[in-house]
């Protein structure tokens, strides 16, 4: 039993109609029981106006770029903390290899402080690494699907480092 102030919309929950305080004892479990019958399918958290923009352009380059087992794509997500890289084979529908900041091979060598891995520097490392994976798996070409991101910063650092590691575009 929990405690909670008058509400109108609780006034079917109450055990006990004689009360005259404005307070009432309320049955957690039949609140939770209301609330799984109505379930809803929308969103809580809502986009950003800036991030609907970037989805609605990664959707306008996506309907161009699609990748093929022998040419795949390269996407780039970059959040505010870090940067992560996918190749994919869209024919497929498979992942052939992805990495970020996140990996602990790129903490090795950008550092483990949270600031480290916001950097360009940071990024330029999850793409060498990426180059050198690429290459590893005998994948030379490939589409770079820019994720709806300017091609500036840690996007483009990631895209240079792939194509010093080999990769063409």
């Amino acid at each position: 039993m929990l405690f909670f102030p008058r509400v109108s919309g609780l006034d079917a929950h109450l055990s006990d109609t004689s009360l005259t305080s404005d307070f009432h004892f309320v049955d957690i479990a039949s609140l939770l029981l209301d609330a799984a019958a109505t379930v809803s399918t929308e969103t809580r958290a809502a986009l950003t106006d800036k991030e609907k923009r970037r989805q609605k352009r990664h959707t306008k380059i996506r309907a161009k770029l699609s990748g093929t087992a022998e040419r795949p794509r390269i996407s780039v997500y970059r959040s505010n903390q870090h940067t992560y890289v996918q190749v994919i084979d869209d024919e497929n529908q498979k992942t052939l290899c992805a990495i970020g900041t996140m990996s602990s091979s790129i903490k090795e060598q950008v550092g483990k402080e949270e600031w480290k891995t916001k950097t360009v520097d940071a990024a330029r490392a999850v793409g060498a690494a990426l180059g050198a994976t690429m290459m590893e798996k005998g994948i030379k070409t490939a589409v770079f699907d820019r994720g709806g991101f300017v091609y500036h910063g840690r996007v483009k650092a990631v895209a240079e480092a792939c194509r010093e590691a080999g990769v063409e575009f």
